[in-house]
């Protein structure tokens, strides 16, 4: 059975979003995680904290397009410095990007309804602790609102 991607699936996605805790919901299209391709909507929220992270297996390129809202990218050195900043939407220049293995990134939703479709190499394996960036709190912390502060006034 095909599944169709309409702007009622991306409005749905982000209205899950946001009575989740983390302000955040995926849509996957793969059968599982084993799946050798990765393919999925994720909607992020703004205030939703994603931990600067890369991923150091040389097929797990990452691939996102934008559908709706904003995306703001940031691209990290080693160290946490910020190298680039990015913004990607759906009808402006900048809409998706391919992140290569090994280069830290992370995210933030720049408006409320941001959905992108992402693609990447199955199966799935949890980022271990040296893929996360050590100089940004993990997930929960309580130093996590001031970080994603820091994130979102990139992009201000």
């Amino acid at each position: 059975m095909i599944q169709l991607i309409s702007q009622h699936t991306l409005q749905d996605l982000s209205e899950q979003a946001k009575v989740s805790p983390r302000l955040r919901k995926n849509l996957n299209f793969h059968s599982s995680n084993e799946a050798q391709c990765h393919r999925l909507l994720n909607a992020l929220e703004p205030g939703t904290y994603v931990q600067p992270h890369c991923h150091f297996a040389p097929e797990k390129e990452e691939s996102l397009v934008v559908l709706a809202g904003c995306i703001g990218l940031l691209i990290f050195d080693a160290s946490g410095a910020v190298l680039q900043k990015i913004r990607l939407a759906p009808g402006t220049e900048n809409y998706g990007v391919t992140i290569p293995a090994g280069v830290f990134h992370s995210m933030v939703a720049l408006q409320t309804g941001s959905v992108f479709f992402e693609a990447k190499a199955g199966p799935y394996v949890a980022i271990s602790d040296a893929e996360k960036g050590s100089w940004a709190p993990a997930e929960g912390d309580a130093t996590c609102a001031d970080y994603l502060n820091f994130m979102q006034q990139q992009f201000n």
